[in-house]
């Protein structure tokens, strides 16, 4: 490598992090988050409390039951523009209602899934059209996975579909409802996570340490040593006993504070979110998640044939086992009239039948008393000759 003596003249070549930083600055940035986990877990307070405006709105939890009918996990979008000292960024948040809601969830991460790799799948199929301008990304950068707060260990459930997760996206593990647990139990709770993690082999995000930058990898290893990270939401604000006011939850015993430290780990995780890994975590879906995606289906598809779809949908299940059920309810009462109406055809056949022997013996009847008639009649003529 040859560098440029400090005493020469400057080429410019120093300018183009600037030049990048201008660029970045106009263009703006595009995040995709996706919230998995059950419901009631507060990923949407969450959501507000993080970016402290209303991204999703909430719903009415008196309605919750009516949507049990569907027994199917859902994929909603929605879609923000945030703005921060000039600086635009489009939020994009993939929620996932419906999971983990039912006594029975088997498959339920394959909706999940489904989606992740279909947007690994549509981003590779613009990137082969000739012109590219106008692509539409929505490759999920994280995904966070709320864990309810039990104080046990991870699910069945949990533990197969980070599996699932882990291997297509940058999956970030939070213990939802920290201030319901005491700080001793989120540290016991989270050993048993970490535990759990590491011998069933699940893949998450860590941030990368920058061997160059003390600052910065000291910063990452305390990040990476807080996983996973215990959070409270809170979009109110509250007063703490000194007089100030916070985001937080207000109890009997005092104030539940949400960028305190002491209290949870919000900040940590907003700062590895946005302040500073959201680039890693962008990069990360971009070189390895997607392009492990794009190499396992470059190796057993042609260029521009199509995906195979997998029938293990269990939305598709349902709906099969349904038409499945509708059809054979249909057959049996298309058998039931057909059974029907052969038993009015044999009645019918059976009747006619009997009129038509009724008639021959009628006729037949006629016809011996005809004959009787007619000898008769030559015998009185025959009689008369004499």
């Amino acid at each position: 490598m040859v560098a440029v003596a400090d005493g020469m003249p400057q080429i410019g070549l120093a300018s183009l992090p600037n030049q990048r930083h201008r660029i970045i600055s106009m263009k703006g940035a595009n995040l995709t988050i996706m919230l998995a986990g059950e419901s009631g877990l507060g990923k949407t307070t969450w959501l507000n409390t993080l970016f402290t405006t209303t991204i999703k709105n909430y719903q009415d939890h008196r309605r919750r039951h009516l949507k049990q009918s569907d027994k199917t996990v859902e994929i909603q979008i929605t879609k923000a523009e945030l703005e921060e000292k000039l600086f635009k960024m489009n939020l994009t948040v993939v929620d996932c209602p419906g999971f983990g809601d039912y006594v029975n969830n088997r498959d339920a991460w394959a909706p999940i899934v489904e989606f992740l790799d279909d947007q690994h799948e549509s981003f590779m199929r613009q990137e082969q059209q000739p012109r590219r301008d106008d692509k539409i990304d929505l490759r999920v950068h994280a995904c966070l996975y709320f864990l309810r707060p039990t104080g046990h260990t991870l699910k069945p459930l949990d533990i197969e579909c980070m599996k699932k997760l882990g291997t297509r996206v940058n999956l970030i593990p939070v213990i939802a409802k920290a201030d319901t647990m005491t700080p001793n139990e989120v540290a016991k709770f989270k050993e048993r996570i970490r535990a759990v993690v590491e011998a069933q082999d699940i893949q998450i995000f860590r941030p990368p340490v920058d061997s160059e930058d003390p600052a910065a990898a000291e910063n990452a290893r305390v990040l990476e040593a807080a996983m996973p990270y215990a959070v409270i939401g809170s979009d109110k604000d509250v007063q703490t006993a000194d007089g100030r006011v916070v985001k937080g939850r207000q109890y009997s015993w005092g104030v539940a504070e949400v960028e305190n430290e002491s209290h949870c780990d919000f900040k940590k995780l907003r700062s590895m979110l946005v302040r500073t890994h959201m680039l890693d975590l962008i990069q990360t879906t971009e070189e390895i998640h997607y392009e492990n995606y794009r190499a396992a289906q470059m190796e057993t598809r042609k260029f521009g044939e199509a995906k195979v779809r997998k029938a293990d949908n269990p939305k598709f299940k349902l709906e099969e086992e349904e038409l499945r059920k509708r059809f054979t309810e249909q057959v049996k009462v298309e058998e039931a009239r057909f059974r029907a109406w052969e038993q009015r055809l044999i009645a019918e056949r059976d009747r006619l039948n009997k009129d038509l022997e009724t008639t021959h013996n009628e006729i037949k009847a006629i016809r011996d008393e005809l004959e009787s008639l007619q000898i008769g009649s030559q015998n009185g003529s025959a009689g008369r000759r004499r």
